[in-house]
């Protein structure tokens, strides 16, 4: 049961959310919480509809490792700028 990739494009996934929201949306914090959830979700949807074709979803892949360099950047960028990171 193959299908096409899901509606929205692997790049709407690239830029993470502002961590610091994310992590005070939550109730707890844990060291699960991801601002690239929605990019983790994305490649799994893709999995999900392609019948575990890797191949297909390579884009999805890529824009969730994208997502993650972004964030931990933005997370170093803080350390070094002084500001506090809730995690």
């Amino acid at each position: 049961m193959s299908t096409s990739s899901p509606s929205n494009s692997p790049q709407d996934n690239v830029k993470p959310a502002d961590y610091r929201d994310v992590f005070a949306a939550r109730q707890s914090y844990t060291q699960h919480t991801d601002p690239c959830e929605q990019a983790a979700k994305a490649s799994l949807t893709c999995m999900d509809l392609n019948d575990y074709n890797r191949d297909k979803c390579m884009e999805f892949f890529q824009a969730y490792r994208d997502c993650k360099k972004a964030w931990l950047e933005q997370r170093r960028e803080d350390r070094r700028a002084g500001r506090p990171t809730p995690v």
